[in-house]
């Protein structure tokens, strides 16, 4: 058998699963504990400079943006950002400050809303290094063998692109048909952050909609705070478990955010808010209208209820709930 090829990624997220195993029967608890916190306390606690850092949700759709703008708003530091389908997310970390480098299956694009103006600045003038490239799948099969206590997935999707070769994986000869396989490194992020629809106080979270690679990604962080629209109670949770995507004993820390994907998307509830994301891309072309708008949604507001208020409060929530649902407008409202 020929020697693994190798790539030019740097390893990011990779540890050995048996000393993973042991680190997380030191460090997590399967019982049943009350983990309600606050976004400042679990940003503070869970979040730490220089982390390597995964988002759940899909680009514009369900991202924890609570957390996100309290990351900023902490001055969070050399963050290694996960760029599974980084959009909006990404962008406003990179403009914060908080994120040094990234390794990348989909960032620094809006998806038909543009280019990334802030992030694509960032990194033309060094800011913040790209440390690797992988595929949208890539990222997910890294999370599955993380998940599944292996070191690496087998996978030929990538075999045929320039993409591996500015990937962490290695290539080496299948000893079964002699071809070539590729061997995608098991990724551990430091801590995973996700938005859901509802959770218990245990943390035992559901997701309406498409779950994406959330499944995979919420087993193989290390740890895990969850933002969700409503608390309810476990006696709910217990009439649909097959529903739960998140269980309790993966995660760190829940708090209740209404409206905490805002101005993503947040499926079967509100729509995107594409005012306040069109906003966003206007002034960040320029470093000066990146603080501008830091200045007046994060450093200007004490917390994410004031940043709510700020963009409209429960009208603007209302026609964006009321958009996702196609109801008509109310009397007196012109229609979209």
């Amino acid at each position: 058998m020929r020697d693994p090829i190798e790539n030019s990624g740097e390893l990011i997220g990779w540890h050995d699963p048996d000393e993973n195993r042991r680190w997380v029967r030191e460090n997590k608890s399967r019982a049943m504990t009350d983990k309600r916190t606050t976004v400042q306390e679990a940003v503070r606690k869970f979040v730490p400079d220089g982390c390597i850092l995964a988002m759940g949700g899909f680009g514009h759709i369900r991202i924890p943006m609570a957390l996100i703008y309290e990351i900023i708003r902490q001055r969070k530091r050399n963050i290694t950002m996960l760029g599974k389908t980084a959009v909006h997310d990404i962008d406003l970390m990179i403009g914060g400050g908080c994120v040094s480098r990234v390794e990348v299956a989909y960032a620094f694009g809006h998806e038909l809303r543009g280019l990334s103006p802030c992030g694509r600045r960032a990194v033309e003038t060094g800011q913040v290094k790209v440390t690797g490239e992988i595929s949208n799948a890539g990222y997910q099969w890294r999370f599955l063998a993380a998940s599944m206590g292996v070191p690496f997935i087998p996978a030929r999707s990538m075999l045929g692109t320039d993409t591996i070769k500015h990937s962490s994986a290695k290539i080496i000869e299948d000893p079964w048909s002699g071809k070539p396989i590729a061997l995608l490194p098991a990724c551990y992020p430091d801590v995973a952050l996700f938005h859901v629809h509802r959770c218990d106080k245990f943390g035992n979270a559901q997701i309406d909609g498409i779950i994406i690679e959330d499944f995979e990604l919420a087993r193989a962080a290390r740890r895990i705070v969850i933002t969700t629209e409503k608390i309810i109670e476990h006696e709910e949770i217990e009439r649909q478990p097959w529903r739960t995507a998140i269980p309790f004993y993966l995660v760190d820390a829940v708090i209740e955010v209404p409206f905490g994907a805002h101005p993503t998307e947040m499926p079967v509830t509100y729509y995107f808010d594409e005012e306040h994301i069109a906003h966003w891309l206007e002034v960040s072309k320029t470093p000066e209208g990146t603080q501008k708008y830091f200045e007046e949604y994060v450093f200007g507001v004490p917390d994410y209820d004031a940043y709510l208020e700020k963009i409209g409060g429960k009208r603007r929530m209302e026609e964006l709930k009321r958009i996702m649902n196609l109801q008509p407008p109310s009397t007196g409202e012109a229609a979209p």
